[in-house]
């Protein structure tokens, strides 16, 4: 038996007040895209905005069902927007909001595994990393530098 140790960094931030300008607005993207979610169910609101290298900004939202499992996830919607809209250009940074009908979220909520999983083929794809800024409605921002960060044991098409 032998011992792996695998490490990774997040920055945290106290208040969207020490992020930089361009990430404040890219953060503020996805808390506007937080208005136009459908959560009557669950009442647990995401926006999430993507910058790309061109400049562009895609945003997303959840999509909820009464099927549960038909519903999508922001981070999900945004992703594959941009790649549809814009297949070639590099998804540089991914800032992700929430909001609750039930109760004020003051901590930062990274996104779900099926996230982590489907903006990670991205990454591996265009060969250069995504940061992931992440908040709750209120509170410190978190930044991954990559999402491998968010998911270090990961699956790509190198297993296939």
């Amino acid at each position: 038996m032998k011992e792996f140790k695998k490490q990774t960094s997040f920055t945290i931030f106290e208040s969207l007040s020490e992020l930089t300008i361009d990430i404040r607005a890219l953060m503020q993207e996805a808390k506007n895209a937080i208005n136009s979610a459908y959560a009557p169910y669950s009442h647990f609101q995401v926006g999430a905005a993507i910058l790309l290298a061109n400049g562009k900004i895609v945003i997303g939202n959840n999509q909820e069902n009464a099927a549960y499992p038909s519903g999508m996830c922001a981070e999900r919607v945004a992703v594959w927007s941009a790649a549809s809209r814009y297949p070639d250009v590099v998804i540089k940074k991914i800032a992700i909001a929430v909001k609750s009908k039930n109760q004020e979220i003051d901590q930062p909520v990274a996104p779900c595994g099926a996230c982590r999983q489907s903006l990670l083929e991205y990454e591996v794809k265009q060969k250069e990393p995504i940061e992931v800024f992440f908040m709750g409605e209120i509170g410190k921002v978190i930044k991954a530098n990559s999402l491998k960060d968010l998911l270090p044991f990961s699956f790509d098409q190198s297993f296939l």
